[in-house]
């Protein structure tokens, strides 16, 4: 246990975020540098070493949480970056991106504020990487073994950098020009600086990862001539395909899906682009869309510039605090503003958009919309509340609804889908074609970047059986878990 005292003696303290002014002019991340270290001691020092420690059920990696703590508040950052390893294989994208279930699950936070654990997270890993600590990991000998991952996101990278490590040749193909999938093109770079996903990649080449960029698996080759090629199969291509909005008007220009409008804008900062062809810059936009995504949206557009933001979401306000129907440990849905947030815009809960209006030239200009109540469990709009607001740059952020079947991927390969329309799986992550596994979002449905790398190492481990008939890596879930987050 780090401080016996720890939790009576500090309270709960979060990284500093710089000036609203000073950061909305870049693109750098928004954390203030060198905030977390001075704190970050006290914060691990609140952990109480639970005897049974909820937080490793909060967090589907089963992260090894009450354990690094002690290490971090004895500054040993090299024993605190080993234990935080053991389970994930990428704690700067978590620490950065997840949204802390583990931190729900914090037994500290039944009548306290949780131990700040995503924070902890973080600079450990930091501090790791800034110490040397972190080194490629080359397999002793090779298995003879080829794999193919397909996606290149948190899920595939997991799988890839797992079985690599196991001794087999990995090749990951991505459709898109960089490696890095949602968290190269769907992360803003002020959430998350490219190259946290660079200097991964770099440690993934040297222990023998290959990568195929600009290859799109049903297009470019055909599934089952892959699968031919390869011993093993891993499906990591995520779930892409975007919810629409039919509603009238839906076809005016400047009504975009989130996964068109961010990645320009991420290519500008890649140095691709000078401008993004689709930006906010002296517009009035409306997000579409209450979550993670959609504040995404909400800090890109103030960075270029936008006349307002409006944040619009169909389901009533959160609240504060937990309610009855959802008691820890589980992940509450509460009310948070996100960096993107505090930069300013607007809020609106309740409401549905019922049609688009536009200019003679065919470009949206209006957002017609309607507030909404639940009533016996359906969904019903409130007669005379009717109004319309300024809409010139429309993101429609309303999550995905499963994997890409238009690239023949699916059909090719023959994969059965489950009820959800997402590729079933068995215990092992195995498809119903041999050989074949499938992990992250492809199988699971859109979720969580923890998932995705559980899911990743999880599959990995399935594989391998497959290939070896036995496997020494670490199998954290398996594909019906849910753990403490639903």
């Amino acid at each position: 246990m780090a401080d016996p005292k720890g939790f009576l003696n500090h309270q709960r303290e979060i990284a500093t975020t710089r000036p609203v002014e000073e950061r909305v002019k870049d693109w750098n991340e928004v954390y203030q540098p060198g905030s977390l270290l001075p704190i970050i001691t006290k914060q691990a020092s609140r952990c109480m070493d639970c005897g049974i420690p909820f937080c490793h059920n909060g967090c589907p990696l089963g992260n090894l949480i009450p354990e690094w703590n002690d290490y971090a508040y004895r500054e040993d950052w090299t024993e605190a970056s080993e234990r935080l390893h053991a389970t994930n294989n990428f704690p700067e994208f978590t620490g950065r991106l997840c949204p802390a279930p583990c931190e729900a699950a914090c037994v500290l936070g039944i009548n306290q504020q949780p131990v700040t654990i995503k924070n902890v997270e973080v600079s450990i890993i930091d501090k790791a990487w800034d110490n040397g600590d972190v080194t490629p990991q080359a397999p002793e000998r090779l298995s003879g073994k080829t794999v193919a991952v397909i996606g290149s996101g948190p899920a595939g990278l997991a799988a890839a950098q797992q079985l690599t490590r196991a001794g087999h040749t990995v090749a990951v193909y991505e459709r898109a020009d960089r490696i890095g999938g949602l968290l190269r093109y769907g992360i803003p770079e002020f959430k998350m600086e490219k190259r946290h996903i660079n200097r991964r990649i770099e440690q993934m080449r040297a222990e023998g990862t290959k990568f195929r960029t600009e290859v799109e698996i049903g297009r470019d080759i055909d599934a089952k001539k892959l699968r031919k090629r390869y011993d093993a199969v891993v499906i990591a291509a995520g779930a892409t395909t975007s919810r629409d909005l039919p509603v009238p008007g839906r076809e005016l220009n400047g009504i975009h899906f989130a996964m068109e409008y961010l990645p320009l804008a991420n290519k500008v900062q890649e140095g691709d682009l000078t401008v993004a062809p689709i930006s906010a810059e002296g517009k009035h936009v409306v997000v579409i869309g209450g979550g993670d995504t959609g504040a995404d949206c909400v800090g890109t557009a103030h960075r270029q510039g936008a006349a307002s933001v409006t944040q619009l979401e169909i389901m009533p306000k959160p609240g504060e605090e937990r309610s009855a129907g959802q008691p820890w440990p589980t992940f509450p849905m509460l009310y948070k503003v996100t960096s993107a947030h505090e930069e300013g815009g607007e809020r609106v809960y309740s409401v549905s958009t019922t049609h688009f209006e536009g200019d003679e030239d065919g470009n949206v200009q209006y957002l017609h919309l309607i507030e909404v109540e639940f009533k016996d469990g359906k969904l019903e709009q409130k007669p005379g509340t009717e109004r319309k607001i300024p809409a010139q740059l429309v993101t429609l952020a309303m999550g995905f609804t499963g994997t890409d079947q238009d690239n023949g991927l699916v059909e090719q390969f023959g994969l059965e889908l489950d009820a959800r329309g997402n590729i079933a799986r068995d215990a092992d992550f195995a498809t119903n074609v041999p050989g074949v596994y499938v992990a992250g979002d492809a199988g699971r449905g859109q979720s969580l970047i923890v998932w995705a790398i559980a899911e990743g190492r999880s599959a990995a481990r399935g594989v391998d059986r497959f290939l070896t008939g036995a496997s020494a890596l670490p199998a954290p879930i398996k594909p019906t878990d849910r753990a403490l987050t639903v």
